[in-house]
């Protein structure tokens, strides 16, 4: 859970970086374009809305990666120790 987590938060932080790098002048209607290849040409709502779309994928990582270490930690403790029965001598009973 806290490596898919991890991933989401990971994929959305490096596409919005290229996103932006690549895209650093603009007029009216911006092509985006990420490693060189034009994704769409969008308008400055349908930016402004992908960029909510982005924060918002990027907390759900966040959210899951915390509350997967959260959980992880919480149940390491309560599992029930094997013992084992064995006795000095090596054969039981004798």
């Amino acid at each position: 859970m806290r490596f898919i987590g991890l991933l989401l938060f990971a994929g959305a932080a490096a596409f919005t970086a290229l996103a932006i790098a690549g895209n650093l002048s603009g007029g009216p209607e911006y092509t985006v374009s990420v490693l060189n290849h034009d994704i769409a040409t969008m308008s400055g709502l349908a930016l402004f809305s992908s960029g909510l779309a982005l924060a918002l994928i990027f907390c759900v990582g966040l959210v899951i990666m915390v509350s997967g270490a959260a959980h992880n930690g919480r149940h390491r403790g309560s599992r029930p120790r094997r013992t084992r029965n064995t006795t000095l001598g090596g054969t039981p009973g004798s």
